[in-house]
């Protein structure tokens, strides 16, 4: 029988699910972690604990108590918060904790010398998003004014999904999804990465390969099959961000449906055969080919329970 094995990188918690060919749950997992707050308007996690670390104790656990032979796992699947920055090494190694979403405040001068630069009509024109903390771009910059000595050993800027399919495969992988959250580097008029509206601002080889979410990254490595008791050579999809795949779950496949989802934010997703260009929403391209994504937020709902808990403990 052929299994399949998805893994969800929340922000307070990770999940896994094995699943058989008829999508039926057949091993579960979970484990907590929690948000880091440095400082008022800063939101990070610890990649090697709670993104690889996460990842590998919730996979063993589910293959080890089920008894699921890993050779037959016919894929692999990973979903995660996001869009997330995160600077790795050239063994992908980090070399910070990683920047969260738009929970994350830090780069508002840096979202400001970008909208001066290029204007914000221009920006939400050619990107089909306006600059806000959402957008993975402002922050890369920030580490570059920041942490300087550590963006001079950056050999590329990650996601918190391509971070785990990098420690699985030994790729460098985003998602044209993900990679639409991460304005001005984004076209998606051209389904690129691009530096036209910001010449000289960042180096485009810091950037992950684009692929389309379920494309094959690659395969799990003997060093990733030994650590997670995964077979080596196990295909592993390009994954997304959570909040996608959860559209997905919930059977938001086709233009005019929409997703509201609640949890440490609250997401609404609808798709469209059109892209949307409207400065109070977001926009990507969708996880396939020919569609498109119109979004909007909360970023603090679920977050503020997880607050008010630690207040009253």
């Amino acid at each position: 029988m052929r299994h399949y094995l998805g893994v969800d990188i929340g922000t307070y918690e990770t999940k896994g699910v094995i699943t058989d060919g008829e999508g039926r749950i057949v091993a579960q997992a979970a484990r907590p972690h929690q948000m880091i707050v440095p400082q008022p308007g800063w939101a990070e996690h610890r990649p090697e604990e709670d993104w690889w670390g996460d990842f590998v104790f919730v996979t063993r656990k589910m293959l080890e108590e089920s008894g699921i032979a890993p050779k037959s796992i016919a894929a692999v699947g990973c979903r995660a918060i996001g869009p997330c920055v995160l600077p790795v090494n050239r063994d992908g190694n980090p070399l910070m904790n990683g920047i969260l979403y738009g929970v994350d405040t830090r780069a508002t001068k840096e979202i400001d010398r970008l909208n001066g630069l290029i204007g914000p009509e221009t920006v939400l024109a050619r990107c089909r998003n306006a600059l806000t903390t959402q957008a993975g771009g402002p922050k890369i910059l920030w580490i570059e004014a920041n942490r300087p000595e550590v963006f001079a050993r950056t050999h590329k800027i990650l996601n918190s999904t391509s971070f785990v399919v990098h420690r699985l495969t030994g790729a460098f992988t985003l998602d044209h999804y993900s990679a639409g959250s991460y304005p001005p580097y984004y076209l998606p008029e051209k389904l690129a990465w691009s530096d036209e509206l910001a010449p000289g601002t960042v180096n485009l080889d810091l950037m992950p390969d684009l692929l389309w979410t379920t494309d094959i990254a690659g395969e799990v490595t003997k060093a990733a099959a030994e650590a997670t008791g995964l077979a080596a050579g196990t295909p592993v999809i390009a994954g997304t961000i959570d909040a996608a795949a959860e559209a997905v779950s919930v059977g938001v496949t086709d233009p005019g449906q929409m997703m509201v989802m609640y949890g440490s934010t609250i997401f609404i997703i609808e798709i469209t055969g059109e892209p949307v260009r409207e400065g109070r929403l977001w926009y990507s391209p969708w996880l396939f080919r020919g569609q498109h994504a119109a979004m909007a937020g909360i970023s603090t709902t679920g977050t503020l329970t997880h607050w008010l808990r630690k207040l009253t403990a």
